[in-house]
């Protein structure tokens, strides 16, 4: 259903595009979860000053899926009922591996940004660009947003989050990269150390609710879509 200021009900479909702005291009993040001291911390880090999408701000790892996404060899899969939930979005007009290739895509960019690997290593067979084997077992879906019209780059993103107890993680591997820098963990109800997009505030508010409501994130939780109508700001449920 939506929610907005002047409306409650209805379902969402994917949004659709206003003639000549730019079509969203598929993309995926990961919502890295530390409960350890017994509140729960996301990992953030700082886009350079040179990003002309997003620069300067801390955001979660993560970016576009890449074409050769769907061919990475994973460990373990997404839950069969996210595969379905993430195909009805769509309706049909994206494939289980094109949307297991959203998942896939989330933990390369982890590696890619970060150094962290989620699932097993495959050296020295490794048959594709990873060094592991990507475990999706126990992702949760939390978030959808789609950049609004007018930007230089626009994405339709999904948000998976993790928690690191939950895999086999190194963290003591954690480093910055070219994408992302100033790598840190923040409070998932009190960001306000870091410079974060409003877009990713939003989605740590609707993950702290949920949090609250549910502190093991089950797998079933109704998930936010944030994207734009007639230029006002939607949340719809999905």
């Amino acid at each position: 259903m939506r929610i907005d200021d002047a409306a409650t009900g209805g379902t969402s479909d994917t949004a659709t595009t206003p003639a000549g702005a730019l079509r969203p291009r598929l993309a995926a993040s990961i919502l890295l979860l530390d409960r350890s001291d017994g509140v729960v911390r996301v990992l953030v880090g700082r886009r350079s000053k040179q990003h002309v999408f997003m620069p300067d701000v801390h955001v979660f790892p993560g970016g576009r899926r890449d074409p050769g996404d769907h061919r990475i060899a994973f460990a373990s899969d997404l839950p069969a009922p996210l595969i379905d939930r993430l195909v009805g979005i769509y309706r049909g007009r994206l494939s289980v591996s094109a949307v297991r290739a959203l998942a896939l895509a989330a933990l390369r960019e982890l590696h890619e940004e970060t150094s962290l690997a989620v699932g097993p290593s495959c050296r020295p067979s490794c048959s594709g660009s990873l060094p592991f084997r990507p475990e999706l077992e126990r992702l949760r879906y939390v978030a959808r947003a789609l950049t609004p019209p007018g930007h230089v780059r626009r994405f339709d993103t999904h948000f998976f989050a993790l928690f690191t107890d939950e895999v086999e993680l190194d963290l003591d591997g954690l480093q910055d990269s070219r994408e992302l820098e100033d790598l840190r963990w923040v409070p998932v109800g009190n960001p306000s150390a870091v410079s974060i997009p409003d877009i990713t505030a939003r989605i740590l508010e609707a993950l702290h609710t949920r949090l609250d409501a549910d502190p093991l994130l089950g797998f079933d939780g109704t998930v936010p879509y944030f994207h734009v109508r007639n230029g006002r700001p939607i949340r719809d449920l999905l």
